[in-house]
């Protein structure tokens, strides 16, 4: 820990939520002269990187002056009153819940301005497409930073609008559509989580996230908690997503240019996942239990279902997009977060949070290299990648085809990698629930998560079989291998998936101790 003023880290969080906004504004202003390079397009290009990068470096400037002796803290906390007729304040904090969050949104947005401007997805004007990507990042920051309801609302639905138009205008076939859906979804589901959160700030008498969980419920009947559980949930649930909620997010993955699909993955599922930990379990502890047994069968559901289709997807013949199967992978690999979250257990909500950034960093990862091998090949189509095009990865471009293989294998789980522990912890917490959540039911719920893990190992070594092997008889030019941006922008990630695995103690330490804060009564 880095001794830093707690005016500067208020001074650097405050920059994490506004910076990005300003970035966006600047980058549809006209290049300065002297500074457009090749052309006004490569200026904007470089506009982002140096925009992500100023960002990265901020958050890891906080992360570094953060008071890891004291995670359960709120620090660098603001609180200024915005609309005083509600007592809506801007309020904003970090803790060790919140804090992974943070780094892990600035460096994906980062590593996907470094990527985008070497190899920009085909489209309308880099200036929008940069804009575009700051605002997204500057509302998924927020997300993570504010400690207000409406405010909380307020950046959750500013991340929609942005990443619709990445899919529609940067998308690929079928873009439109899913796009629409995207929006239509995610819309839905926050009018009616604005619903649950304004009935909570109403029977509380406040909006303040921090006030509400020191309350830990006790100013909320059990009836208006329920309710408020059950319209928040479905909101979030849709984001996370969950089973069944979750048809808009194949079509959406499948139609994102490649770094569309990274921050989808990678940084906006999480915002659902983490409302629940954030507002639902501290806020509504009674309906959140009483919820919870729905919660877990609807997330072991999810990570079945997710299984079986991507198996469906991998197998020959099927004409499987590989964008989709990482795409359905996605809501298995969710549904283990949620089934952490619905055990109400400090083991559990540890998993879920350590299993949020696994996937933030291994399916960010998988779809970059997915991205390149369509560059290369010109399809995702796993038919045509494992014998039609003689894909055989390992031997036409042997580093792409080991980073694939290891993505998978750490998607899959394999422990010393990231993979392992979030989902292990989460079937370790519904193995022993709160008291309250009936054992016999959450038993039942672990055993067929943990078949589903088997699932999981089965569809991803089939895809690694078909695309890295592909068809070991014919003959095939050899690939472009990894490039050097590309080298730059995935070594983050898989070095970071390395470190998580073999020290887990390192993401465990900021969050375990906020999480027993959560349960005893809110982050004071």
């Amino acid at each position: 820990m880095i001794d830093i003023n707690e005016s500067v880290m208020r001074v650097l969080l405050g920059f994490l939520v506004v910076g990005p906004l300003l970035g966006a504004v600047a980058a549809l202003l006209p290049a300065p002269p002297g500074l457009k390079g090749k052309s006004p397009e490569q200026a904007v290009l470089r506009h982002g990187v140096t925009m992500t990068g100023v960002i990265l470096a901020a958050a890891i400037a906080l992360a570094l002056g953060f008071d890891h002796s004291h995670p359960s803290t709120m620090q660098a906390t603001t609180d200024i009153s915005w609309i005083p007729a509600l007592d809506v304040r801007v309020h904003l904090g970090v803790d060790g819940i919140s804090l992974p969050l943070l780094v892990l949104t600035a460096l994906l947005t980062f590593l996907c301005a470094l990527y985008s401007y070497f190899k920009m997805p085909a489209g309308p004007s880099p200036k929008a497409f940069v804009a575009l990507l700051l605002v997204l990042e500057s509302g998924t920051l927020a997300t993570f930073a504010v400690l207000d309801l409406l405010l909380f609302f307020l950046a959750f639905e500013t991340v929609l609008i942005p990443m619709y138009f990445l899919i529609a205008r940067w998308g690929g076939e079928g873009r439109t559509r899913a796009a629409w859906r995207f929006i239509l979804y995610t819309l839905l589901g926050s009018v009616v989580m604005l619903l649950g959160l304004l009935l909570i700030g109403i029977k509380a008498g406040t909006f303040d996230i921090v006030a509400l969980a020191t309350d830990n419920g006790r100013s909320l009947t059990s009836s208006v908690q329920v309710t408020a559980v059950v319209a928040i949930g479905l909101g979030l649930a849709v984001k996370t997503p969950m089973w069944p909620l979750h048809s808009w997010l194949p079509d959406a993955h499948t139609a994102a240019p490649t770094v569309g699909s990274v921050l989808l993955a990678g940084v906006m599922l999480k915002m659902g996942t983490y409302g629940f930990v954030r507002i639902l379990l501290p806020v509504a502890p009674d309906g959140t239990r009483a919820f919870a047994p729905y919660l877990a069968a609807l997330a072991v559901v999810g990570i079945i279902y997710g299984s079986l289709a991507c198996l469906a997807l991998a197998r020959r013949g099927a004409k499987g997009d590989l964008k989709r199967l990482i795409a359905y992978s996605s809501v298995g690999h969710m549904g283990f977060v949620l089934l952490g979250i619905a055990s109400m257990t400090p083991t559990g909500v540890n998993g879920a949070l350590f299993a949020n950034i696994a996937h933030g960093l291994i399916t960010g990862l998988l779809f970059f290299l997915v991205g390149a091998v369509k560059d290369r090949t010109g399809s995702t189509d796993l038919d045509a990648l494992a014998e039609e095009t003689g894909a055989a990865l390992y031997g036409r471009a042997p580093r792409l085809g080991g980073l694939l293989a290891f993505a998978a294998v750490a998607s899959l789980g394999l422990p010393g990698l990231a993979g392992f522990w979030g989902e292990m912890l989460a079937l370790f917490g519904a193995f022993d629930p709160a008291p309250g959540l009936s054992r016999p039911a959450f038993l039942a719920f672990t055993a067929i998560a943990a078949f589903g893990t088997l699932l999981t190992a089965a569809y991803l070594l089939a895809v690694v079989r078909r695309v890295c092997m592909g068809d070991q008889a014919r003959e095939a030019p050899r690939l472009a291998d990894v490039r050097g941006y590309e080298f730059a922008a995935w070594t983050p990630l898989v070095v970071l998936t390395v470190v998580a695995g073999l020290w887990p103690k390192a993401l465990l330490g900021l969050t375990d101790p906020a999480v027993q804060q959560l349960f005893a009564g809110g982050n004071r």
